[in-house]
């Protein structure tokens, strides 16, 4: 790996302040400075707390005669009021430092000071502890952006784009070209957002991700692409989702999945920020099939156990109705998962949420097994079992004292994911009482491969969708399955998965116009025609080629920690896509619509009543 210049940053160049409030130590004693920062706090006109991005410094107010118009016009400064002060570094007196500032060594004592702007009456605490409403934070993001965290949150995005910018670009290669995001309607995926042309009845639309062109690049002979890419997705009301996001968007020529895995592996290990401790590659690797059968789900979080465990062959053998009715069904199963410590740590009304759950969710009845103190069970499921059957399930089960076990019966797919959300619904439970399952600080990367490339739908399960995306390729092995029965295919198609969320996604690409044609128009019943630059690009000698995208906002709230990805991002919308900041979307005249062939529908005495 080529070496670089450890650039020192200057955050003082080109403005009038000779520092910030976070880097005056010690060595800095006995100098003038002047620093330009928002109050922090004030006390009893005695000394105040200077805040900026960087941190904080203690102000001490001048308390002679001759300074007496400098301490009445800081002590009288509204808190959050930006000023400039000048004055003199010096040493806190003995016993009054303060170790958890890096600036508690020191204190400015003031000589001027001006107030730059002066703080009306705020309608929260700018303070990270301070609870405030998330449609509160939303509305006033400008001051909301003003805390320790969201500055740490941002500043630590820029750090890791930029180290990723360094990895593809000066390391490997990569060209960074910016897409257009008026382009046309897509067929698949996810719905997208329309806007009004000056042509009568034609609409751009905002892509839902650069797809289309990153492959036409590719056709370009560009090689190596990426874009920190905008994407815009019209899905309404879905939590931690938002209408505009951005993602790491990377395309390749002449590549295979394990090239594409290799270079995210390099890429995140390169960008990882040192104080969250390094991450080790590779990343290990799990089957579409191995995910659904051990954790439910295509994105199993697997810092913790309780895997589903099946026990079909275990009940196969005993003269149980609702066993046999399950196991005489197509993938019918009968499947488990144990929840450590379960009887101590969850209440009844706990277990019954959770059988609730799955009832209400997925349409899956539980049953559940108590391990007793002194080792037998409790369960209805006893009353089928002999003494050493028990036994031989506790085994089975590996069941200790005190454990729960939820048990499942049916297809198999409805109860596998019954049970993996159970299983992460059980861990939230067992950690709220207190049992710690899962390391905060840890993070478990996984690739998740070998998907279908076909679902059926769900509104009419005898037609097929993409499980990823259209222009995903087949599996090599199972390309004639691609003609002969497309429902058993898998595609080339690899997620990348962190703590048991989705944060990258890719495939390597259909490159041939016949098979591309051949999947829109034969299997998916999709118009051909709304494709048809790519299906003729393909046609003038298109590379083998393949891709993904890193979700930068899913990614960097795991990092820090965050509740939600709205916490790293400047400013996001609200649960339902407002902007409640800015009020949008907002209204629009008739006349400003005209040119756009437009008419709203709805009468314009209903606009006061529209609810955010």
């Amino acid at each position: 790996m080529k070496d670089f210049i450890i650039f020192i940053q200057d955050f003082n160049s080109f403005v009038i302040r000779t520092n910030t409030c976070g880097e005056l130590r010690s060595a800095h004693v006995g100098q003038e400075v002047t620093l330009y920062g928002w109050i922090q706090y004030q006390r009893q006109g005695l000394f105040l707390v200077l805040r900026d991005f960087q941190g904080l410094t203690q102000i001490i107010l001048p308390q002679d005669e001759a300074h007496s118009h400098v301490k009445k016009l800081l002590s009288n400064a509204p808190v959050e009021s930006v000023v400039r002060v000048t004055g003199i570094v010096s040493s806190r007196p003995p016993g009054q430092e303060n170790p958890k500032m890096p600036t508690g060594d020191i204190e400015v004592k003031a000589e001027t000071a001006e107030i730059l702007n002066s703080c009306k009456k705020l309608p929260f605490e700018i303070k990270d502890f301070i609870k405030k409403s998330e449609a509160l934070r939303m509305q006033y993001r400008y001051l909301d952006l003003r805390s320790f965290q969201l500055q740490y949150n941002l500043r630590l995005r820029s750090h890791i784009v930029m180290r990723m910018r360094e990895y593809l670009c000066n390391l490997h290669g990569f060209v960074d070209v910016e897409t257009p995001t008026l382009f046309k309607r897509t067929p698949g995926g996810a719905k997208e957002f329309l806007v009004p042309s000056r042509e009568a009845g034609k609409f751009y639309s905002l892509p839902q991700s650069p797809q289309q062109f990153k492959q036409l690049l590719m056709v370009g002979g560009l090689d190596r692409y990426f874009q920190v890419a905008r994407c815009y997705r019209d899905e309404g009301s879905r939590p931690d989702r938002q209408p505009e996001f951005t993602q790491i968007d990377i395309e390749m020529s002449f590549v295979d999945q394990a090239g594409i895995q290799r270079l995210i592996e390099g890429l995140l290990q390169y960008s990882w920020p040192e104080e969250r401790g390094p991450i080790m590659t590779p990343f290990p690797s799990m089957t579409y099939k191995e995910a659904l059968a051990d954790y439910g789900t295509d994105k199993p979080d697997t810092r913790f156990g309780m895997k589903i465990v099946d026990i079909s062959d275990f009940l196969r053998r005993l003269d149980i109705q609702f066993v046999q009715n399950a196991l005489s069904y197509p993938h019918g199963t009968v499947k488990a998962i144990c929840i450590p410590q379960g009887a101590r740590y969850l209440k009844n009304k706990d277990l019954e949420s959770l059988k609730e759950s799955a009832k209400s969710q997925f349409n899956q009845e539980i049953m559940e097994i108590i391990c007793r103190p002194d080792g037998s069970l409790k369960s209805l499921l006893t009353k089928f079992l002999g003494e050493k059957q028990q036994l031989e399930l506790i085994q089975v089960l590996n069941m200790q004292v005190d454990d729960v076990v939820l048990l499942a019966a049916g297809e198999h797919k409805q109860v596998c994911s019954a049970l993996g959300s159970l299983r992460l619904e059980s861990a939230d439970l067992l950690e709220a009482a207190g049992l710690v399952l899962r390391d905060p600080t840890a993070f478990h990367f996984l690739w998740v491969v070998d998907f279908p490339l076909f679902l059926p739908k769900e509104e009419n399960p005898t037609e097929l969708e993409s499980a990823h995306h259209p222009f995903t390729a087949p599996h090599p092995s199972d390309t004639s399955l691609l003609y002969s029965d497309p429902t058993k295919a898998r595609s080339q198609h690899y997620d990348l998965v962190l703590n048991g969320n989705e944060v990258g996604g890719g495939s390597i690409r259909i490159h041939s116009a016949e098979q591309q044609r051949f999947v829109l128009e034969k299997v998916l019943k999709e118009d051909s025609e709304v494709l048809s630059h790519l299906l003729e690009a393909l046609e003038f000698g298109a590379p083998p080629h393949g891709g993904i995208a890193l979700g930068l906002d899913r990614l960097i709230s795991l990092i820090v920690d965050a509740p939600s990805i709205r916490d790293v991002i400047a400013f996001p919308k609200s649960f339902r896509g407002r902007d409640l900041m800015g009020n949008a979307p907002d209204y629009v005249t008739p006349e400003e619509l005209e040119p756009y062939h437009i008419q709203v529908s709805w009468p314009l005495a209903e606009r006061g009543k529209e609810k955010l």
